[in-house]
């Protein structure tokens, strides 16, 4: 389209295929022609709202960047749809260079990357700002940071290195109690007790198992179907702050001892949704004395910008569903497995990017 931020896309084929392959954040698609001819490989971010969409290409929906058009008549167009346009692509099949592996697909390369790089200054920081670093939990987005963080009960602006180095000593104890156990037991023990590595794969996972019935942006029931899927992100009774980065973190209880000064957590709705028996560790005094008069009562301007912020973070989550639908099931909007298409793609380059990784 004529506002598209990607580069242009130069093939050209009157028949081709379109395959997907998915890893963290990022999707890449592979153009093969059905006649004999180089095939090209295209590497998706999404930002917080980018999909892919199946629709009639002459009902083309609003903020289509690019165009696949099918052979059939009359077409139908795969379109990569991203209302803020946060999301891009690239030529080429290289992976973004520094994230780390799948929390997806390479579990236990991901769980060891984690725990043999615990001295790296990334786990300086809060757990709720490491779970967001790509270099380590490549596919982990906001919504899951709090859904993961929630289950186990974790304040989230503890100390990450603090919270790992405690899990890389039960991981060590728990291989010598399980060491005569069988595989199944050993199995059930981990679904039953899971740590925060495991739930980094099995939260995502469970999206991806009920995407037919949690994300279909047209069908409102099945967006009520994810919100009551929803344990704790944008759900009533629970508190939010601001990370360092801007982020609206969603968590229940106190937020850790490295909350940033000047926040008081908000609660937008007092009705809760939540576990009684949370985790509700004391703050450092000396978080505590950085609140001011003026923070404990932030004025009315920036309570709008909060709930502004908080409408645009849901209306992401609708409009673009959420990553975990497009990470196994990667171009799901094709209604067959490998389509022939036709290439109409045409954009304009554009001076940058921005968005979420």
């Amino acid at each position: 389209s004529a506002v598209g931020r990607g580069p242009e896309v130069p093939f050209s084929s009157e028949a081709y295929r379109i395959t997907a392959t998915s890893r963290g954040k990022e999707l890449r698609l592979t153009l093969t022609p059905v006649d004999p001819g180089e095939s090209l490989h295209l590497v998706f971010r999404f930002g917080m709202s980018g999909s892919f969409r199946l629709c009639p290409a002459a009902d083309l929906p609003r903020h289509a960047h690019l165009r696949f058009l099918t052979g059939e008549s009359p077409p139908r167009a795969l379109c990569f749809v991203d209302v803020r346009r946060f999301g891009s692509w690239r030529l080429g099949d290289a992976w973004q260079p520094g994230r780390g592996p799948c929390v997806l697909t390479e579990y236990q390369a991901f769980r060891e990357n984690v725990l043999k790089n615990l001295e790296d200054k990334a786990f300086d920081k809060p757990i709720c700002e490491a779970l967001l670093n790509q270099k380590f939990f490549n596919g982990i987005g906001n919504y899951l940071r709090a859904e993961i963080l929630y289950r186990l009960k974790i304040p989230p602006f503890e100390k990450a290195r603090t919270v790992l180095e405690a899990l890389k000593d039960q991981e060590q104890e728990r291989r010598k109690k399980n060491s005569s156990l069988t595989l199944s037991k050993k199995l059930k023990l981990m679904r039953e007790n899971p740590d925060l590595l495991e739930l980094c794969h099995t939260v995502p996972m469970e999206v991806v198992a009920a995407e037919k019935n949690l994300f279909d942006p047209d069908d409102s029931d099945n967006y009520a179907a994810f919100k009551r899927w929803l344990q704790c992100y944008l759900v009533p009774g629970m508190s939010c702050l601001r990370d360092r980065n801007g982020r609206t973190v969603w968590f229940q209880g106190e937020p850790g001892p490295m909350a940033p000064k000047g926040q008081k957590p908000h609660k937008k709705h007092t009705q809760l949704k939540a576990d009684p028996q949370a985790l509700t560790p004391k703050v450092s005094r000396r978080t505590s004395k950085g609140r001011s008069r003026a923070s404990a009562n932030p004025p009315k301007s920036a309570k709008k910008k909060e709930e502004k912020k908080e409408k645009e973070e849901a209306d992401g989550l609708r409009k673009g569903h959420a990553r975990g639908r497009r990470k196994a099931t990667a171009a799901v909007a094709l209604s067959e497995p490998q389509a022939n298409m036709r290439l109409r793609a045409s954009t304009r380059r554009s001076r940058g990017e921005a968005g979420s990784p």
